[in-house]
């Protein structure tokens, strides 16, 4: 089901709030392929993010949103299309959808109301009786009153009262909402505000690099939907992940083949989703095949990680398959393809084996050490003196611009900012760059460094730096 006009946004906006410290409810949203999941977790979120399409299967693994509705927040999480006696992928993606099942609290069993009950349905209704958990019958696609009297049909599942509701109209959701609420348990205690959430983790990579493979080998269990075809994850999945004695979020994305120019229908939508997952993200682990060149589009990801300032770790996977002759290869592609990101901090691993996985904690904190260091101005402009009175700015044209002072703008990434009395050649800033990063290290993180130069008062008269 792709998206229509007159989308009514049902899910009231987000606001600051303390984390809590309990488990925030869970509702899973289960049913056959193609009954319109993605789009009531849509609607239920209040915005376009799970992603739709008409052939079924889009969706694979169980994909966690956060949502709220009269105040209350849980999370609704979507699965993939369940099927009975389902073979090779399908079975993996059934599985997942009965691991959501099994860990939620609530379960909003979707049923196509246009077509009634079928077969996979009523398989679908055995398992949920045998889990135990609380089950709202939903019969999606109700679009009109026609179909919603269809809809009383749906008693026979032995569900209850089936819940006629229009995913992608709206008709029914308000309703649906209210009832989801009445069933779950009682909402967590609040903490004090100003306790940090886990620390956010964007797993990216092209297709079949090892991603869900790594998200599984760090949670000790199937999270996410493993295939040797590419291109198994769509939706980025969130996981909370505890590695190295410390709770991470851990977002497992879509693998980009193209640029999201160039992306069509679901993997455009991936794309945008893989690219608001690093966004969203502290720090981003980027996943490159160490067994296979380093391609354009590892360096894409590369690019777009460092353009959007978040910290960096790249991990060459299944180090495993390596032998002496692909290291060889590999130094020199790292040497060749990787200097413009000689900051990141890289690791051999293999999800497969957990060969070095262990390494991926201390280098995720080393990396979010960096992206938050602030340098006192005192002590950078200490280092800066001393730094171009060693190395003065090259003469051009009779005249060479004089850095005066800097100061820290920010953290996160740390961006600095060099006062001077004239433009700086291109090449002397990325000397200051690189002097400040063997001064201060910034290991795993970019950093920003800026000029502005004095602003010219009239001839012959004195100027001043701008802020």
């Amino acid at each position: 089901m792709s998206g229509a006009e007159g989308w009514v946004e049902l899910g009231e906006p987000a606001v600051e709030r303390a984390e809590p410290t309990g488990p925030v409810p869970v509702v899973a949203v289960v049913g056959r392929p193609n009954v319109g999941k993605s789009t009531l977790v849509n609607r239920i979120i209040g915005r376009r993010q799970a992603v739709v399409e008409d052939t079924p299967g889009v969706t694979r693994d169980r994909v966690p949103y956060d949502a709220q509705w009269a105040g209350r927040q849980f999370v609704v999480v979507d699965t993939g299309g369940w099927e009975p006696d389902a073979k090779d992928r399908a079975a993996a993606i059934a599985a997942q959808a009965e691991i959501a099942v099994a860990t939620a609290d609530v379960v909003v069993f979707v049923v196509d109301a246009t077509v009634g009950s079928t077969d996979v349905d009523e398989a679908a209704v055995r398992m949920l009786r045998r889990s135990a958990k609380p089950v709202l019958l939903v019969a999606n696609k109700t679009d009109n009153a026609a179909l919603e009297i269809e809809a009383t049909s749906l008693w026979s599942l032995g569900l209850g009262e089936p819940y006629p509701v229009s995913a992608l109209h709206g008709r029914g959701s308000g309703d649906l909402l209210d009832r989801i609420l009445e069933a779950l348990p009682d909402p967590p205690p609040i903490t004090e505000p100003g306790e940090r959430g886990p620390r956010r983790v964007a797993l990216v990579g092209r297709p079949n690099v090892g991603k869900s493979s790594l998200l599984n080998r760090l949670a000790r269990e199937e999270r996410a939907v493993v295939d040797s075809v590419a291109g198994t994850t769509v939706d980025p999945v969130d996981s909370l992940v505890e590695i190295g004695g410390q709770t991470w979020q851990l977002v497992d994305t879509a693998g980009l083949r193209k640029r999201v120019s160039q992306a069509s229908g679901t993997e455009y939508y991936a794309s945008l989703r893989t690219a608001g997952a690093i966004e969203a993200a502290e720090v981003a682990v980027v996943l490159l095949d160490a067994s296979e060149p380093i391609s354009e589009q590892d360096q894409r990801i590369i690019t777009m990680v460092a353009e959007a300032g978040r910290a960096m770790v790249i991990a060459f996977n299944k180090w495993d398959l390596m032998d002496p002759d692909r290291r060889y290869y590999l130094d020199r592609e790292i040497d060749r393809e990787l200097r413009r990101v000689p900051w990141a901090i890289r690791l051999n691993l293999s999800a497969k084996t957990g060969r070095a996985v262990d390494k991926l904690a201390p280098a995720l904190r080393t990396a979010l050490r960096s992206w938050e260091q602030r340098i006192p101005t005192g002590q950078l402009n200490q280092w800066l003196t001393a730094l171009v009175q060693a190395t003065p700015h090259p003469v051009r044209g009779g005249r060479a611009p004089r850095v005066l002072f800097a100061t820290q703008a920010g953290v996160s990434p740390p961006r600095f900012v060099l006062f001077t009395t004239g433009p700086l050649d291109a090449g002397y800033q990325r000397f200051v760059e690189r002097k400040l990063r063997e001064e201060f290290g910034f290991e795993g993180s970019p950093v920003e460094v800026s000029v502005r130069p004095r602003k010219k008062t009239g001839p012959g008269g004195r100027g001043k730096a701008h802020g």
